[in-house]
C-alpha cells in the first residue's frame, strides 16, 4: 500500500511540474487511455499499467498479444519528454511522425523515425554505430552517451519543431538535425531505410513505444506542442 501511495504522490508531483511549464501528460499513470496496439483499436496484453508506469511484458505478448504501442493523437511541432528504462539485453524505441495505414505500411518504423532505447553492453545492437540508446536510428549516431546503466531510469526528450530535430538524454543534449531537406535524404539513402519511400517523410504523426520482444519501462510521459522553441535544451 505504501508503494502505490508513493507512486500516486510521485505522478501528481509529475502532473503538476508539467503542467506549470506547458506540457501535459499523455499517460495518466493508472490506464491506457490515449493509446492503442498499432493497426488496432485495443491495447494488446504485452503493455501493462504497473504503480505509475508503462511496462512491456514479452510473456503476457505471447500469442499475438504484442506490438507497437501507439497515440490515439498525432503530433507536429512537439517535445516530449518521458523517462525509459530496460531489463539486460534489451531492445525497444520512441518512435515519432508515424503514420498509421497498416493496410500500407504494417510497421510503425516504416514511416517513423526513432531514438533508440536499448542495453548497449548487453544487446547485439549496441556493436552497431548508429543503433545505440539514444541515436536517431541508423541515421545519426550520438554525440556522447550520457545513458545510465541497465535497470536505472533515464530521461529522454524528442523535441521537433518545423523541421528542426532534437534529442536530449538525462539533460544533454545528444543529436541535433534537420528533417526532409537534402542532407536528411542523403542519410536515409544510405541507411537500411532507403528501400522505404515513405520512411521518414511524415510530418506530422502519432509517437510509439516500441515492442522488440523485450521488457522495458516507460514513465512520466508528457508533450508540448510548440508555439516557440524557447526550452531548456537551448533548442531556438
Amino acid at each position: 500500500m505504501k508503494k502505490i501511495i508513493t507512486a500516486i504522490l510521485a505522478f501528481t508531483l509529475f502532473q503538476t511540474l508539467h503542467a506549470q511549464k506547458g506540457f501535459k501528460p499523455i499517460f495518466d499513470g493508472k490506464t491506457t487511455t490515449g493509446w492503442h496496439t498499432y493497426g488496432k483499436t485495443t491495447v494488446s496484453a504485452g503493455w501493462k499499467v504497473e504503480d505509475g508506469v508503462l511496462h512491456f511484458d514479452p510473456e503476457a505478448a505471447k500469442n499475438g498479444q504484442g506490438g507497437d504501442l501507439v497515440t490515439d493523437a498525432e503530433y507536429e511541432n512537439f517535445h516530449l519528454k518521458l523517462e525509459w528504462k530496460v531489463a539486460p539485453n534489451a531492445n525497444s524505441g520512441i518512435i515519432f511522425y508515424v503514420n498509421e495505414n497498416p493496410q500500407k505500411y504494417k510497421n510503425t518504423y516504416e514511416t517513423g523515425l526513432e531514438m533508440q532505447v536499448l542495453d548497449n553492453n548487453g544487446h547485439p545492437d549496441g556493436k552497431i554505430t548508429k543503433h545505440r540508446a539514444g541515436d536517431l536510428y541508423d541515421l545519426i549516431q550520438s554525440k556522447s552517451e550520457p545513458v545510465k546503466p541497465v535497470g536505472e531510469w533515464n530521461t529522454a526528450e524528442v523535441v521537433c519543431k518545423n523541421g528542426k530535430l532534437t534529442f536530449v538524454l538525462n539533460g544533454v543534449i545528444i543529436v541535433e538535425t534537420v528533417l526532409w531537406d537534402d542532407h536528411f535524404k542523403a542519410l536515409v539513402a544510405g541507411s537500411k531505410f532507403k528501400e522505404w519511400p515513405a520512411f521518414g517523410t511524415f510530418k506530422k504523426g502519432k509517437i510509439a513505444l516500441q515492442d522488440h520482444g523485450d521488457n522495458v519501462w516507460y514513465r512520466n510521459i508528457s508533450i508540448k506542442e510548440w508555439n516557440t522553441m524557447e526550452t531548456t535544451t537551448g533548442c531556438k
